[in-house]
């Protein structure tokens, strides 16, 4: 099986290709460029790379969110052009997809993808033996409230993620007592990769979960977009 993966939730933005069970290549870029700019010369790389056609994916895969809304419309736009050759989508949460690129870690890999007013887009998963066991559900969660969550836990804890250095600060500052056991990713794997939404991708697929055409492809972006909140704030004001 070949599956294509595409990471562009964040600023930064990545492509892999996984074949087998192995990442046979992946680009990643981190360069401040919008992804409308980058992610389809990238995607041509890595299947120039491999020497792949697009009819040649059995499965399309992204991270469907948390993340940024623009950078998830244009990853799902994207991979929902190509796949309407023929091909079939599997999206995947952004935080988990992240776990999965971390499963050498011994302990509780905790992503955090900066949501801005002091939130952060998080989930918690432990990382045992090669393996990822989510511990809760995808949410956005106020930074204050991880920060209790992480005091009770007695295993090592790796920040990931954009928001990782933000929530860091935030326990140097406020709870120290925390920095024996909390630690923060090397800078090269800091940031999410489309390796851990290929990973992912396969996993779900061993498990039962099924592709689907490119117009069922979803997205969860966890809370509504700015605008939309704004607008409802004017409204109950009204």
């Amino acid at each position: 099986m070949i599956i294509l993966g595409v990471e562009c939730s964040a600023v930064s933005v990545s492509v892999a290709a996984l074949k087998d069970g192995e990442i046979i290549c992946e680009d990643f870029q981190n360069n401040g460029y919008t992804h409308s700019v980058t992610l389809l010369p990238m995607i041509k790389s890595v299947l120039d790379a491999c020497n792949l056609a697009v009819s040649d994916i059995d499965v399309f895969s992204i991270s469907a969110g948390p993340g940024s809304f623009t950078g998830l419309r244009i990853g799902a736009a994207t991979i929902k052009g190509l796949a309407s050759l023929g091909g079939l989508c599997l999206g995947v949460s952004t935080l988990e997809a992240m776990a999965y690129d971390h499963r050498d870690f011994e302990g509780i890999v905790c992503p955090c993808m900066d949501a801005r007013c002091s939130q952060v887009y998080n989930a918690l998963f432990e990382a045992k033996s090669g393996k990822i066991e989510r511990k809760c559900e995808d949410r956005a969660v106020m930074l204050p409230e991880l920060l209790c969550e992480l005091k009770e836990i007695d295993k090592p804890v790796l920040l990931v993620g954009d928001g990782a250095s933000l929530t860091y600060n935030k326990i140097k500052n406020e709870c120290p007592e925390l920095l024996g056991k909390v630690k923060t990713a090397d800078a090269e794997r800091l940031f999410q990769h489309a390796a851990g939404v290929c990973y992912l991708c396969e996993e779900l697929l061993s498990m039962g979960q099924k592709a689907v055409p490119a117009e069922e492809l979803m997205l969860n972006y966890l809370r509504l977009p700015q605008a939309e909140r704004e607008l409802k704030k004017k409204e109950n004001v009204k």
